[in-house]
Parts: structure tokens; C-alpha cells; sequence
């Protein structure tokens, strides 16, 4: 069987860099051949080891060159671009005849169902409908701005509609998609199950993740700070980089927690951060999924998070491994996390739950899913039945 990937560039420290890459090499090292197309790599490595049984096949069109212009010239700069995309795209699919094609939703969505390659096109989504593209960003920001992104939704779900099925991480995001083509729900894999665990001992908490918008930081500072005034001798770690890291400072240090937030770049030791750990905090507006919390839990950390779209409900068993909390409630986020700080035992017993259960998502047992979607759609005469709609 040979499944080829479409994705823009692997070059972000990033889960759906790493997913990917993962992916890839699991099919590439079970037999598969398996090939991944991007359009912007423009000779850089790949930032996650990719198996030499990977076919990493470059385009370089390089799509930033409609930045920096007027609105014409950029709509102008944009339709060049994908022109050309969409010829070499064609002609790549076209010379290798690949049985299965899977999208990210990324440009290629726009014309991939036209070429007529004859390969199953799927899509697989790691980000949920509502927030895919940012749209809902610049429906925030009115006027044209919210007329382009209304356009955007429409146009995508119109390409979407011609997949042969959408793969999504959670059965919520799966449910936003009925109607408009089958869905199957595959979520994402442990990247790794380390043999130590947390003592969940050390009065340390951590959080994971990109410093922007869409982590809800502010709302972290906040319960934290309710936090910080029962137990001073607790801290918080938060790694990640990003846009926001400014802002959080600021922010930081005019409610006086310096001395118990610490904020650090992006580590390749966060398996070590985690086993130093006792409690991960998920404070998150929206998810794709949440790979932090499985990451933490493979760790045997408890997890405290808002009950946020999408991912974390799937992932958490409340009052089990963990404490799902109403979202953006701050007030609740910091009562569980003080929960566990008083209670050891508890905090003790549920890392080792979190250790068991994450168990579920093992690479083996989401590679399996992955295979038996591939032999159906390739096999079954009429398209199987998706998962959301059993």
C-alpha cells in the first residue's frame, strides 16, 4: 500500500509536526510505503527525525513571497502561487500514483479532489472545526475581515464535502462534521511511555505549550495566583515560547508572582520536567486534542484542566486521573489544584491512575485504527460507517 501525506513545511517544534512524522515512520517501518509532499520545506531539515524509509518529496514554492504587499497584490501573488502548486502537486501525484492521499486541510484542499489520480483522498484534521485556520480570529476582528473568513468556512467545508472521509481527534469535533462527509475519529498517539514516573512529591506544577492566545494563560496566572496565597512553597513551570511571552511577564510581575512563575523556553529534557512535576494545569480556551495531557499522564502526573473544546473530556477521567473543571472557571481550577496540593495521597494515587489508563492511546493501538481505515476504504465496496455515527 502507498499512503503519501500533503503538509506544508516540517519545520515547527510542533504536535503536528511530530504526529506526522510519526506516523509516517510506523507505516514506513511496518511494510507501508509512504511518501510526504511539502510545498514549503525550501531545504530545511526536517525538525523531527523522519525514517529513511520516508520519502520526504519538496515542491518549494515558496508562499511567502505574496507577504509583505498591498491587498491586490497579494490576492494577485496568491493565485500565481497556487497555480503553480496545484501543477506540481498534480504532476507529483500523477508520476507516483499513491493509493491513498491524506490531507491536513492545508492549500492543497482547495483543488486536491480534482486531481484524478485514482487514490482514496482523505482528511485528517488536528485542530477543531470551529477554531480550523483561524477563522474564527478574523471573524473577531469584523468587517471584511469576518466576511473573509465566513467565505473561508464555506469554501472549506465545500472541498471537504468531496472527501472520501475526515478523520477527527474527538467524537465532539466529529459530531461538528456530521452532515458534510463521513467521519471516523482517530485520536493521537503517546509519543512516548517512559519507564520512571512522578514521585508526586516535589511542590512543582507544570504546564506545557505555545505562549499564545489560544492557551488561555491569563486564566493559569489567575487561578494560580489564588493558589500561591494558600501555599507559598508551590511553583509553577510553564514551558513554551511564542507571541504572548511579553504580555505574560507583564503580567507576572504586576501580581507580584515572580517568586513563584517561571516561565522557560522549550526544552528537549520536558520528559525530565515532567517527572520533576507533581500536577500538569491545562487552562486552554480550545484544543485539537491535548497531547500535553497525555504526555503528563504517561509521566504519572494528575492533571487539573478546564473542560475545554476539544479533547481534554476524552482524555481525563474526572475524579479519577485527573479533575475536569467547568471552562474558564478559574475559581474551580485553582480549588482542584489546591485540592491536590493538600491531599498527597490522593495526588499520589490518581498519578498512578493517569499512568495506567493513558495506557489506551499506545502507538500500537492507534496505528491499528489507522491500518484497518486504510484496508477498508481501499477494500470495502461501499464506504464504511464512521465511528461518529455508529
Amino acid at each position: 500500500m502507498k499512503i503519501f501525506y500533503i503538509y506544508t513545511a516540517l519545520v515547527t517544534k510542533g504536535g503536528a509536526d511530530r504526529v506526522l512524522t510519526e506516523k509516517a515512520n510506523w507505516l514506513a517501518e511496518n511494510g507501508y510505503e509512504v511518501g510526504i509532499i511539502t510545498d514549503t520545506q525550501m531545504g530545511r531539515p526536517p525538525v523531527f527525525p523522519l525514517s529513511p524509509k520516508v520519502r520526504l518529496i519538496n515542491l518549494d514554492i515558496d508562499f511567502s513571497q505574496e507577504y509583505g504587499h498591498i491587498l491586490p497584490l497579494r490576492i494577485w501573488w496568491y493565485y500565481k502561487l497556487m497555480r503553480r502548486y496545484r501543477q506540481m502537486l498534480s504532476a507529483c501525484l500523477y508520476k507516483e500514483r499513491p493509493n491513498i492521499v491524506i490531507t491536513t486541510l492545508g492549500r492543497d484542499l482547495d483543488f486536491l479532489t480534482k486531481i484524478h489520480d485514482g487514490s482514496v483522498k482523505l482528511g485528517e484534521s488536528h485542530i477543531a472545526r470551529k477554531y480550523s485556520r483561524n477563522f474564527h480570529l478574523m471573524e473577531q476582528r469584523g468587517g471584511i475581515y469576518w466576511l473573509m473568513a465566513k467565505y473561508g468556512r464555506w469554501k472549506q467545508e465545500r472541498c471537504v464535502r468531496d472527501l472520501n472521509g475526515l478523520v477527527l481527534l474527538t467524537k465532539q469535533d466529529a459530531n461538528s462534521w456530521r452532515g458534510v462527509t463521513q467521519t471516523f475519529v482517530i485520536p493521537n498517539s503517546l509519543p512516548f511511555y517512559p519507564q520512571e514516573s512522578s514521585c508526586c512529591e516535589n511542590k512543582k506544577a507544570i504546564c506545557v505549550g505555545r505562549l499564545n492566545e489560544q492557551k488561555g494563560y491569563e486564566y493559569l496566572l489567575e487561578a494560580w495566583s489564588i493558589v500561591w496565597h494558600k501555599h507559598h512553597d508551590w511553583q509553577l513551570n510553564i514551558y513554551g515560547s511564542g507571541e504572548i511571552k511579553a504580555e505574560l511577564q507583564k503580567l507576572i510581575s504586576q501580581n507580584n508572582l515572580m517568586d513563584c512563575i517561571f516561565i522557560h523556553e522549550p526544552t528537549s529534557e520536558i520528559i525530565a520536567k515532567y517527572q520533576e512535576s507533581s500536577i500538569y494545569i491545562m487552562s486552554s480556551r480550545y484544543e485539537g486534542f491535548g497531547m500535553v495531557l497525555l504526555e503528563a499522564m504517561a509521566c504519572g502526573i494528575p492533571c487539573v484542566s478546564f473542560d475545554c473544546p476539544y479533547g481534554p473530556s476524552d482524555i481525563i477521567h474526572d475524579g479519577e486521573d485527573g479533575f475536569l473543571v467547568k471552562h474558564l472557571d478559574t475559581t474551580a481550577l485553582a480549588e482542584r489544584i489546591c485540592y491536590l496540593i493538600e491531599n498527597p495521597e490522593i495526588r499520589k494515587e490518581m498519578g498512578k491512575n493517569a499512568k495506567k489508563n493513558i495506557k489506551r492511546y499506545s502507538r500500537e493501538n492507534v496505528m491499528a485504527q489507522w491500518t484497518e481505515l486504510f484496508n477498508h476504504l481501499l477494500l470495502a465496496e461501499q464506504p464504511v460507517a464512521s465511528e461518529s455515527s455508529k
